[in-house]
């Protein structure tokens, strides 16, 4: 999920608009932007602006200042950040300031000038951060150089700020604007240099996200509320074991009904109509055969036993330090635990929907994706159009946690729509969405660990589990997804060793968020907990010995013990829990005070700290430590997908239950970021170390450990 085969440089190159304005790289004017998001035709015609090389920033004759988005946004508030960090550097007046989504077309055409479209891993900043900042920087100088010049006078007297120039010893001024023209043409014999983070002036401030007031007053556009001319709509349905096919379907059962069409693909059966209401009615009384194979006899018992007996497999060495065996044979103390979880769904609240329109030689698509690159490469496959004539029309995203980074809906429609020769509007039902997801995987560890006399922890050892959501990816019999939270985990023991163990069953999987990080920093951060007691140590202190290196985790904990009131003693039935991992390039720690009543946890209270570097906006950062901790909570609490007949069990969400308004807990975040140069991810951490910090907290509320999740279900009541 990483590009990092584009420089700065190759990023910034300028060039002239149709409309005399000033362009470091337009690409198509989307849909979104901070002033309306009113349905307009798209046209991603890459000619538009001949002799164009790069994306970034439009500068009009009326100073709107354009900047474009390569990212998807789903909520994670990156459609402000890349925006604010561009601000930064171009000093331009934030109120004329409209992003826009970039052209996938465009992409493709001119070899990845944008880079990668894929919203994931925490990546938006962390990964274009510093490139969309030196693109502000290159249009600053540019602008003051065609203001120079047409003074006439050396450029170093010459200043930018607030969309205009200043000539300081005169005190003339030029808008933006006025410039835009004269500056496309300005060549740099270098790009400038970036500002250091202690100039900042415009990083770091609390702004608030440019789509928040769009979506309070219903005028952001989300896929599923988008409508083009002369389409009809086509409800899904997909056999309900993966892997099966379509073996008949009885289309004289609703030959009756008006203005209904059937269409079968190898894996689904569509219907549609001029209406969403007939084409899911229709659906819902056609007699479709399904040939699902073996895969239709199995079921969640099965698997979760095949991946616990699978720890007995021999696996692949991902991580060794030191001598394990010989540790662990002269250990005076050793434990061992065994931990694991199950499938989980993404649940976005948005189902997956897109519409396609194919004709004889371009194919469109409108549709929220986390990955506009892979939707553009689906699309041509799909209608056989040569990518080059396919164009991704990207809106909102009503969440995604990494479900719409695989478009399977962009294909369906696709495919629709050349079977009936019309645009179609595909969209999902909500028992559709849960039941065809791409998964988290099941997974399992075992853990051992060995002890010194004095306690001193002195090895640790695991076998892991879990499935590949990516085979491509395997090498030597590692997925580096799976191990993620284990092998690059900074507690530092001289002994330590992580085996890997690949299994997949016929269920398939897909990155969801924080991806092998969510499981594994549960096991690996409850089995600390479980050495802590073992070794009499207090949860904090065992963590600060294994981190002693880290001065920055020891700041984080520092924070955590201060706000979070560790050590003070909490009444009879209620515990405190406390986790941290560093993930994305972040470190995020949490405590947990939760509340055990009548066998059942309500979580009370939580506080986050984090170090993600360099913040870009504190408000963006506190609103995604909240939800993404919202979203892990979820996963501890109800998190459960269960396979009968190779089928999944669950549809919706009374069946498959998040976290509401009664379960949510007091929340506060602390930011303590470390001086430099460093952009962290912020998206996906806050979904991982919710999860142990609950378990821990309710060890510590109970006595009782926690090894498997989800909690619902499990009694609670008293020690074991």
């Amino acid at each position: 999920m990483t590009d990092t085969t584009l420089s700065r440089r190759q990023f910034v190159t300028t060039a002239v608009t149709a409309a005399g304005g000033f362009a470091l790289g337009v690409g198509f004017m989307g849909p979104a932007n901070a002033a309306s998001l009113s349905v307009r035709p798209w046209n991603d015609d890459t000619t538009r602006y001949p002799g164009e090389i790069n994306a970034w920033v439009v500068i009009q004759p009326d100073d709107t200042v354009i900047i474009r988005y390569g990212r998807a946004e789903m909520g994670q508030g990156s459609f402000t950040a890349l925006p604010q960090i561009v601000a930064e550097e171009l000093e331009c007046d934030w109120a004329f300031v409209k992003p826009e989504y970039a052209s996938a077309n465009r992409n493709f055409r001119e070899n990845k000038v944008y880079g990668s479209l894929a919203t994931g891993g925490s990546r938006a900043v962390r990964e274009t951060g510093v490139i969309v900042q030196q693109a502000g920087a290159s249009a600053r100088e540019r602008l003051i150089a065609a203001a120079a010049k047409r003074w006439n006078v050396p450029a170093s007297e010459c200043e930018a700020a607030m969309s205009k120039i200043t000539h300081k010893p005169t005190g003339r001024v030029l808008r933006f604007g006025e410039v835009a023209a004269d500056a496309a043409a300005i060549k740099l014999d270098k790009e400038p240099a970036l500002k250091r983070p202690d100039q900042y002036k415009f990083i770091g401030r609390r702004l608030a996200r440019l789509d928040v007031p769009l979506k309070i007053n219903g005028s952001a556009k989300y896929g599923i509320d988008l409508e083009v001319p002369g389409m009809v709509r086509a409800a899904i349905m997909k056999c309900p074991v993966f892997g099966g096919v379509v073996k008949s379907v009885n289309e004289g059962a609703i030959a009756s009904r008006r203005g209904v069409q059937v269409v079968k693909l190898k894996d689904a059966v569509a219907v549609v109509a001029d209406r969403y209401y007939r084409a899911q009615s229709a659906l819902k009384a056609l007699p479709i055969e399904w040939d699902v194979g073996p895969a239709g006899a199995t079921n969640s018992t099965q698997f979760r036993k095949a991946y616990l007996d699978a720890l007995d497999d021999k696996g692949a060495v991902a991580r060794h330090d030191g001598n394990v065996d010989s540790a662990m044979a002269g250990a005076a103390k050793t434990i061992e635990s065994t931990y694991d979880v199950p499938i989980i769904a993404h649940a976005p609240m948005e189902p997956l929907n897109a519409i396609a329109h194919v004709q004889a030689d371009r194919v469109d698509v409108w549709v929220g994706t986390q990955n506009a690159d892979q939707a553009l490469q689906f699309a041509a496959r799909a209608s056989g159009m040569k990518p080059e004539n396919v164009y991704v029309h990207n809106t909102f995203v009503g969440g995604g946690f990494g479900r719409r980074l695989g478009p399977d809906e962009v294909a369906q429609a696709v495919a629709v729509s050349k079977a009936v020769g019309k645009p179609v509007k595909l969209v999902w039902t909500r028992e559709e969405e849960i039941r065809q997801g791409r998964y988290r995987t099941q997974a399992a560890i075992r853990f051992k660990a060995g002890f010194a006399a004095d306690g001193t922890a002195v090895a640790l050892d695991m076998r892991n589990s879990a499935g590949s959501a990516n085979p491509g990816a395997v090498k030597d019999g590692l997925d580096p997804q799976t191990t993620q939270g284990l092998i690059n985990t900074a507690y530092r023991l001289p002994n330590y060793r992580v085996i890997s163990i690949l299994k997949n069953t016929h269920v398939p999987l897909g990155p969801w968020r924080a991806p092998g990080h969510s499981q594994n920093v549960f096991f690996m951060e409850s089995f600390i907990d479980e050495m802590a007691h073992a070794a009499g140590k207090d949860p904090v202190q065992l963590r600060r010995e294994l981190l002693a290196h880290r001065p920055d985790f020891q700041q984080v904990l520092d924070v955590l013990v201060e706000k979070g009131d560790w050590g003070e003693p909490m009444p009879r039935g209620k515990g405190r829990g406390i986790a941290i991992t560093e993930a994305y390039d972040s470190i995020v720690g949490m405590i947990t005070e939760v509340a055990i009543t009548n066998g059942q946890v309500k979580v009370e209270r939580v506080v986050i700290a984090c170090d993600c570097g360099t913040v870009v906006n504190p408000r963006g950062v506190e609103t995604q430590l909240e939800g993404g901790m919202i979203y892990g909570l979820s996963a501890a609490l109800f998190g459960n997908i269960t396979i009968r007949d190779g089928r999944v069990e669950q549809g919706n969400f009374d069946t498959y239950p998040v976290v509401r308004f009664k379960d949510a807990p007091k929340t506060e975040v602390h930011i303590s970021p470390t001086p430099g140069k460093r952009w962290g991810g912020i998206g996906e951490p806050g979904a991982t170390v919710i999860q142990p910090a609950v378990t821990n907290a309710i060890f510590a509320a109970t006595g009782r450990r926690l090894r498997a999740l989800p909690i619902q279900g499990q009694d609670l009541n008293g020690a074991v």
